[in-house]
């Protein structure tokens, strides 16, 4: 099998390219790293001395890809599907990836800023970035909020690398901040996208490693 995608099942942007490898049926060989065993470690940064996930080892073209973004861009351009995730129409391309960048460093990034407070040693909590991050994520919600109350996804009525940034962002986000009640359109996004048969395989993969995940 030409494609090994090394993530953690748990981790928010290792989910992005299992959407898209499951959205157009593409085979790969699934690598699970574990940061915490030295071994696993070691072994994954001779792949990628970074040593962070996700990162897609194509062996039939020799390359190595990390990043999530990047990942779904190298999938459109040479492993393309049924879902076109990066459109090939101008406007609707820099709106899909505009999305995708959105997702990542106004929801994500602060939701992960939450989230890793949680789990520092005692006595070395960060309360003011705490709250910055609240404060970016309260207005990046809003802004879903807006933008999604006349729309199917992420840039309208099609599938796309915005979808696959926001489903992940938007999953944790509201386990920090319920979306329900303050956020009822960002709230039915969510439910679609958890609806979708790709996301919804992520999560199902995902089930046996949430009891790791630090709530309060």
């Amino acid at each position: 099998m030409s494609l090994t995608l090394y993530y953690h099942p748990l981790a928010s942007y290792c989910w992005q390219p299992l959407i898209a490898l499951y959205e157009n049926d593409t085979p790969f060989k699934p690598h699970i790293v574990d940061l915490m065993d030295p071994v696993s470690a070691a072994a994954f940064k001779k792949v990628w001395p970074v040593g962070k996930f996700p990162v897609l080892r194509d062996e039939a073209r020799g390359v190595t890809v990390p990043e999530s973004t990047v990942i779904i861009e190298y999938l459109a351009q040479y492993y393309p599907g049924r879902t076109q995730l990066v459109p090939s129409e101008p406007d609707l391309s820099w709106r899909a990836r505009l999305g995708d960048r959105f997702y990542d460093h106004y929801v994500n990034d602060p939701m992960s800023k939450i989230v890793t407070d949680r789990i520092r040693p005692a006595g070395r909590n960060d309360p003011h970035g705490v709250e910055e991050a609240r404060t970016l994520l309260r207005t990046a919600l809003d802004m879903v909020q807006t933008e999604m109350a006349g729309r199917t996804w992420a840039v309208g009525e099609a599938f796309t690398i915005a979808d696959c940034a926001a489903a992940p962002a938007l999953f944790y986000a509201d386990k920090m901040m319920p979306l329900a009640e303050t956020h009822p359109h960002a709230a039915a996004y969510l439910g679609r996208l958890t609806q979708r048969p790709s996301f919804a395989r992520v999560l199902a993969e995902a089930e046996p490693y949430f009891k790791m995940f630090p709530e309060r």
